[in-house]
């Protein structure tokens, strides 16, 4: 393939995906700017291997696999550095007494945090990008079948984690429709 089929081929490429891997970046990253990051990265990695991008729909399953790759690369320098950020406001806490600043989270939120992050990423693939398991499986590079499980899993896993988040209710009794009076 020449020069002039690739470069045509990676922009049609880039013109039918970007907004879908931007998207999925958006929705994983802390910041839009997080987000640009992971995408260039993403669509820079397909320009140097465009001899191995699939055509077609395969092509932009396999870009997912790619920006899914780029976000792991990214979440582990962010962690890096809320590492070192934690130890670095711990002892400015412990220097200047500064009280940490308490956020709190919805239900949702909280059952997700429960969870791994590949429970996590299978089911942001699932419901954020709509993918469905056979597509799952081609962004993870399993079988449908182990997509499928997977997906299953992770699902029961969330709802077990959304009931520990909720608080418990108190148990109502059950009482007649209609009261018997008293005579």
């Amino acid at each position: 393939m020449d020069e002039t089929d690739s470069r045509h081929r990676f922009e049609a490429m880039y013109r039918h995906t970007y907004e879908q891997i931007l998207g999925y970046a958006m929705r994983r990253c802390s910041s839009p700017e997080d987000a640009a990051d992971v995408v260039a990265e993403t669509y820079v990695i397909a320009w140097r291997r465009i001899g191995e991008l699939p055509r077609g729909e395969a092509g932009r399953l396999w870009l997912y696999g790619v920006a899914r790759r780029v976000l792991a690369n990214h979440r582990r320098g962010e962690r890096r550095r809320a590492t070192r950020h934690a130890g670095l406001t711990a002892e400015a806490e412990v220097l200047y007494a500064m009280p940490s600043p308490q956020t709190g989270a919805d239900e949702v939120d909280e059952a997700m945090n429960l969870l791994s992050d590949d429970d996590r990423e299978l089911l942001a693939l699932s419901v954020w990008e709509e993918l469905d398991p056979g597509e799952i499986a081609a962004v993870l590079g399993c079988s449908r079948n182990a997509a499928r499980i997977r997906l299953y899993r992770a699902r029961k896993r969330f709802a077990k984690a959304l009931e520990k988040t909720r608080p418990s209710m108190p148990r109502l009794e059950a009482r007649p429709l209609v009261e018997k009076e008293s005579r």
